[in-house]
């Protein structure tokens, strides 16, 4: 992967290769455990929460509020449990044979990549796969860069492997993504971000789990490729590995992911053609959607009864923001299709299996309910700060504590030092990041992709 490396810092995108002995993987699973238990009876030993509990004590109002937040931490806490046993329970499914895998189409859209496009090229025309099972399709949505110079010398390279496509304006990606659908001919899409390059083993791993019938999309995993560029890149890489190799692994052993990334995700193609069109023209609220495609077609395909499940063996490296103002334009983009999405999948989730049905609910209950929870007690916090200053000190002991015993499930996937830049993510995003859910609530209509 040399000639797929970022020149500055080569070290720093090799793909991850773990090997864990049993001995390894159950002392480190123990101390997860051990470190949630301690979690707990810390947090009780020092009273953190003593002042809070106070000052509600003080104003009915505030232990009118205080009781929901009780609630959703003891849920939360069971929920985080639970997750737990889920994430033991995952395993990576099989990876395909070159004799087994399914036909295959790649689609590649690219909006003003430049040169990286060309690398993202690369890495799937080099992958193993059948080259009589695979066909690429890059289509350049009207690039006003160099763009599409970097597609044709690929082309060059590669031959008739590669099929460029030029819209004569900017589409979005979401009609992008649909041109290469409508024309490809494989037995499964997969699509590529043209700012990610994939592992050589990624797209055999992607169709290993359409052996079974019932499964309709394969998400896979997004690790960042300029993690040696900054503090940002360097927080959002363990926050990647935590939202697949954790959260994902957990959605995938009830076989409902939620939302597969863009980046790298792999899909029935007959079951992409029965949906195409009404994913194409999704409207919310009366305005047009034009971004959160990758989550929109995951739920598209469960409303079939199709099963999404995640595979950890499938790898890909992208380009991650390297700014502040870049960063929440992201999560902004991320939360306003959240929202969309978790009041369509409301009504997706009845279509699926009863238990599934169930154990999906109380997570995106849980889940959804830690919004509100978390302004409360924001402001609850801010009261008994007002009578008590030690407030401050110990629930930021308490996100410390948090967030370190999360980050232990990145030591599982990865041995790095870097489980620090988790924990300092932790308090970025406390004290930086706060705003943007709010935000994409009151402007959930929007439809500017926000970063190109």
């Amino acid at each position: 992967m040399s000639d797929l490396t970022l020149t500055l810092y080569p070290e720093r995108v090799k793909f991850p290769s773990v090997s864990t002995s049993i001995v390894e993987d159950l002392l480190l699973k123990s101390g997860i455990v051990g470190g949630l238990l301690a979690l707990i009876l810390i947090n009780i030993r020092l009273h953190t929460f003593t002042p809070i509990l106070t000052a509600s004590t003080r104003h009915s109002f505030g232990a009118l509020l205080l009781r929901p937040c009780i609630l959703w931490f003891a849920a939360g806490s069971a929920m985080l449990a639970f997750r737990t046993i889920l994430w033991f329970c995952y395993r990576a499914p099989q990876l395909a044979t070159p004799q087994s895998a399914l036909s295959m189409t790649v689609v590649i859209p690219a909006y003003n990549e430049g040169a990286m496009v060309a690398k993202a090229i690369d890495s799937v025309a080099s992958a193993n796969y059948d080259p009589e099972k695979l066909e690429i399709i890059v289509v350049d949505d009207g690039s006003t860069d160099e763009t599409w110079e970097h597609i044709q010398h690929a082309v060059a390279r590669h031959g008739s492997r590669i099929r460029a496509i030029r819209l004569e304006r900017n589409s979005g990606k979401r009609e992008a993504l649909a041109t290469g659908f409508r024309l490809g001919t494989g037995e499964i899409f997969v699509t590529v971000d043209s700012d990610s390059v994939v592992d050589a083993n990624a797209l055999l791993a992607l169709a290993g789990p359409f052996r079974a019938e019932r499964v309709g999309v394969v998400a896979g995993r997004v690790l960042v490729y300029n993690r040696g560029e900054g503090l940002i890149p360097r927080m959002l890489h363990v926050r990647f590995t935590l939202a697949f190799d954790f959260l994902r692994a957990c959605q995938s052993t009830f076989r409902t992911v939620y939302c597969s990334p863009g980046a790298l995700s792999a899909y029935r193609a007959s079951a992409v053609s029965e949906v195409l069109d009404r994913w194409v023209e999704q409207h919310f609220l009366g305005s047009r959607a034009t971004i959160g495609e990758d989550r929109a077609l995951t739920n598209d395909i469960m409303s079939l009864g199709y099963d999404s499940v995640y595979q950890r063996a499938a790898m890909v490296l992208t380009i991650v923001p390297i700014t502040y103002g870049k960063l929440c334009r992201m999560f902004l983009r991320w939360d306003r299709s959240f929202v969309r999405e978790e009041i369509r999948f409301a009504r997706i989730v009845w279509k699926r299996p009863p238990l599934i049905r169930c154990v999906a609910l109380l997570d995106c209950l849980i889940n959804d309910l830690r919004f509100p929870a978390a302004w409360l007690t924001v402001g609850l916090m801010s009261a008994a700060l007002l009578s008590d200053p030690l407030v401050l000190p110990r629930m930021l002991a308490a996100i410390g504590m948090a967030a370190f015993i999360y980050s232990l499930f990145y030591l599982h996937s990865e041995r790095s030092l870097d489980i620090v830049y988790g924990v300092l993510f932790s308090y970025f995003s406390f004290f930086s990041l706060f705003w943007i859910f709010p935000w994409a609530v009151a402007t959930v209509r929007a439809r500017s992709w926000l970063t190109r």
